[in-house]
């Protein structure tokens, strides 16, 4: 045990509850609570063999040191309760674990940079006095050490609300996943390879018997035939669905022929899949909770609308097609014209979007098929377009430059949600796209840059030394001693022989480092917010496809990004400014897309002001107006909108809904520093708006649409009423609108789900649901995420109708996947499948992964 048992140990607790005959845990608290364990208590505790366990999501989740582990507590008495401590009541013995402090020791669960806390334990005790057996039970429990245990503060002010693309989460957190997901490849590449013969399996093949009776396609099946001897999901399953959907059945229509009928209306939207590829059992999950709440509603006599569709992905669908392209035609996007392009990825989309309706409908969705939505038909465009000009109308998107998340590979911004974080220890070499070698990172670099007029120099350090060409200043804090005598000198830079001032700015941190820092405005959000304090010039020494500028000089002119770290760092040596390096632990934003590392670039892009939609969003739940299920994601709720910033909405791509924004050029202008813009439904009204707004005849305005495309999240997140024919007040808005309820996976509470309410609310004037429904998320055995990236996804398909092991393995070779993960998910599948997947059929899946996931674990 790695806390001692002689005195009372702060110990923070996440309690379930577990049945001793089917072994299943029940959690006993939404959240989690900290106690003091008394002594003696340890008599009843026995370690059991649980390694730290992975989080319900990999980009956000509680924290948690290397050192915990999990134990097991047997009760063998009954448990009584109070709103501040629990009474362990074991043989006669009484045992308190009571509420301690939340500043004392905490536990912090990580969401997009934001720690919730909780301190209220009443909840958990009412819990315990409800479910637990009398005769006793055994609680299994989760404990760190008052020593590993991270220390925060109650102030949500300390919460940071920086744009930053750099993520927040706890570093050992970090590491740790990072030591689990290693301990996950070493453990597929060193297992010993499977198969049918080698290794005994659960189960055999089994017969299948076909049901041979003539049935036309839409008619019902003859069900008086006598039934197989062994039960075939075949023989079963065949032939219904056809005759579903040809009487009308899926189809709010039908309801007049009911005869248990009420005036009631039943309306949700299937999430809609990217068409990046097909449905996995993640999908199959959403499928299979959606489907049972519609069904039960329409059994109650409900008018019951269940929309499906597909979302056109902009960034990952483009990516993918890319990558068919360059493997299979040895060809770049570049290589073609933006239409051929377009072509492209439209063929990609048809062959995909039919595959994924042909598994909705083999999963037995019972969706109405004559209101399929895709984001990129002529009536959701019609949709964004009308959005997009509305909210320019009113001052809600605005353009303007600024620091975004760029990913070099791709040429594109992303959003800061779509950035993922790699904690480094130290020195470590990482494949970057675009570079045959991998490149170095977790170094600082020290360098001195000698002042003018002056005998010395003042030493900085970085991690980006190829930045320093765009520096334009020097700063130090006020009150450091240290650089009195120098505050208000310029400093000579050695390459571009540009004088930088030294500056002062209180924001500095005089403890870290030299005290003194680089600022480099156009390539570091401190900076850049630094340059606005002070009206410091922008540089921009990096282009979007991540090679040098010109105001570099020709010797550093067109070199890629990360090749000329090195030419800086051996030109400081020869001019003997250079100081050193050494190990440095930092924080490395990943492009969650392209696997690039983000550049933070000055561009001028669209944004969505934010503020304001978030308030309501965030009043919409404390109202009660708005409904989460589990409540436990209303702190998250308020923690993200909390501190949310502008909506980069600006996409450097081809496939996605081309911003109906144009620039204006004005005949016998000789300004052309100014960007003059204007927006409309089409080019013509867009004219009309031009001509007004400068006093120009239409005939005589130049317009050049913007290239841009809009994030995917902004034509998603109006989905709950763009489906419905907004902004035509159609009749289906009128009935359907808000849905009933949404049903989604946690993984896209901030993506989707909040985007859905801010833009639905401004843009309808109410919410576009009454209620929330999160499940948790289907994962692989080693408690990986599935995803198409990793290659450990399963058709349903090959779970209802079965599946070689060969064909598995051929499914992976088929895809996009890193040469690395094509390996690592063939190794998994000869462990795991060595005869391939049985046939289980639709009905055992879906009762299978409805059974399996309980709300809360």
């Amino acid at each position: 045990m790695f806390w001692s048992c002689s005195g009372y140990q702060k110990l923070l607790l996440e309690l379930k509850l577990m049945d001793p005959c089917s072994e299943r845990l029940v959690p006993l608290n939404t959240s989690p609570m900290i106690f003091t364990l008394s002594p003696g208590a340890s008599s009843y505790i026995s370690q059991v063999q649980s390694p730290l366990q992975e989080t319900a999501d990999d980009t956000a989740g509680p924290w948690y040191d290397p050192v915990t582990t999990d134990l097991s507590v047997h009760l063998p008495g009954t448990i009584a309760g109070h709103s501040s401590a629990v009474e362990y009541n074991c043989g006669g013995y009484f045992y308190d674990v009571t509420l301690i402090s939340s500043v004392d020791v905490i536990r912090s669960i990580q969401h997009s940079g934001s720690c919730l806390m909780c301190t209220d334990v009443s909840q958990m005790v009412q819990c315990i006095d409800n479910t637990m057996w009398r005769t006793g039970g055994v609680l299994r429990v989760r404990l760190v050490s008052r020593g590993a245990a991270r220390l925060c503060s109650n102030n949500p002010s300390n919460t940071s609300s920086s744009s930053s693309s750099q993520s927040l989460s706890p570093p050992r957190f970090q590491s740790e996943k990072q030591r689990r997901r290693r301990e996950r490849e070493q453990a597929i590449l060193s297992s010993q390879h499977s198969s049918a013969e080698d290794k005994p399996v659960k189960w055999t093949e089994k017969q299948r018997i076909l049901y041979t009776a003539t049935t036309p396609p839409g008619t019902k099946k003859d069900t008086s035939l006598p039934f197989p001897t062994s039960y075939s999901p075949e023989y079963v399953e065949s032939s219904w669905y056809q005759w579903w959907e040809k009487e009308g059945f899926l189809s709010p229509e039908q309801h007049e022929r009911l005869p248990h009928a009420v005036d009631r209306t039943f309306s949700l939207c299937i999430p809609p899949p990217n068409v990046t590829g097909t449905l996995h059992l993640g999908h199959a999950l959403t499928v299979a909770v959606q489907d049972a709440l519609v069904r039960r509603r329409r059994m109650q006599g409900y008018r019951v609308l269940w929309v499906p569709g597909c979302d056109h992905a902009g960034i990952a669908t483009q990516t993918v097609v890319e990558r068919r392209l360059l493997r299979e035609e040895g060809k770049h996007r570049h290589n073609f014209t933006r239409e051929e392009f377009l072509q492209e990825v439209w063929k990609w989309k048809n062959d995909k979007g039919e595959e994924i309706y042909k598994q909705l409908r083999s999963l037995g969705a019972s969706l109405d098929w004559s209101r399929a939505c895709f984001t990129m038909d002529p009536g959701f465009s019609r949709a964004v377009t009308e959005a997009f000009v509305r909210m320019c109308d009113v001052g809600l998107i605005y353009r303007s430059e600024g620091l975004v998340n760029w990913s070099c590979a791709l040429e594109s911004a992303i959003s800061d949600i779509e950035v993922d974080s790699k904690e480094l220890s130290g020195p470590t070499m990482l494949s970057v796209p675009g570079y045959e070698n991998k490149v170095e990172f977790g170094t600082m670099f020290t360098f001195a840059y000698p002042i003018e007029d002056h005998d010395e120099e003042v030493i900085v350090s970085t991690t980006r030394p190829e930045t320093m060409l765009g520096d334009v200043a020097v700063a130090v804090h006020p009150d450091d001693p240290r650089y009195q005598a120098v505050n208000g000198k310029q400093c000579r830079h050695p390459f571009t022989n540009r004088l930088l001032p030294i500056i002062t700015d209180s924001m500095v941190d005089m403890e870290l480092g030299t005290g003194a820092v680089k600022v480099t405005p156009a390539h570091d959000h401190s900076d850049f917010l630094l340059s606005q304090r002070h009206s410091l010039p922008r540089l921009t020494v990096i282009r979007g496809d991540g090679t040098m500028t010109p105001p570099c000089g020709q010797w550093l002119e067109g070199v890629k990004r990360f090749d000329a770290r090195q030419f800086v760092v051996d030109a400081l040596v020869e001019r003997k400014l250079f100081r050193g390096k050494k190990s440095h632990a930092m924080t490395l934003p990943i492009c969650s897309r392209s696997g690039d590392i983000i550049e933070p670039l000055l561009k001028k892009q669209w944004f969505v002001r934010c503020d304001q939609m978030a308030k309501k969003a965030l009043q919409a739940v404390e109202d009660g107006q708005l409904q989460i299920i589990p409540d436990y994601y209303n702190k998250t709720w308020k923690t993200w909108l909390s501190n949310i910033s502008d909506w980069c909405i600006s996409r450097q791509l081809w496939w996605g809904h081309q911003i109906p924004a144009y620039q204006v050029e004005l005949p016998n202008c000789t300004d052309t520093k100014e960007e003059r813009w204007v927006w409309g439904q089409s080019e013509d009204e867009a004219r009309q708006r031009a001509a007004i707004r400068y006093g120009v005849r239409p005939e005589a305005i130049t317009l050049t649409q913007d290239p841009d495309v809009l994030d995917t999240w902004f034509s998603s997140g109006l989905f709950p009423f763009a489906m419905l024919g907004w902004p035509e007040q159609t009749t289906d808005l009128q009935h359907y609108y808000p849905i009933s309820i949404l049903e989604t996976g946690n993984d896209l509470v901030f993506f989707w789900v909040a985007r859905m309410v801010m833009l639905g609310t401004e843009l309808t004037g109410q919410l576009p649901f009454k209620q929330v429904l999160f499940h948790s998320l289907v994962r692989d055995k080693h408690g990986r995420k599935m995803s198409k990236s990793l290659g450990n996804v399963i058709d349903p398909l090959d779970v209802i109708h079965g599946v070689s092991l060969e064909r598995l393995q051929e499914k992976v070779m088929e895809g996009n996947l890193d040469p690395r993960e094509q390996l690592l998910a063939i190794e998994a599948q000869r462990k795991d499948f060595p005869k391939g997947i049985p046939q289980c059929g639709t009905d055992a899946l879906r009762f299978a992964l409805c059974s399996h996931k309980m709300q809360g674990e």
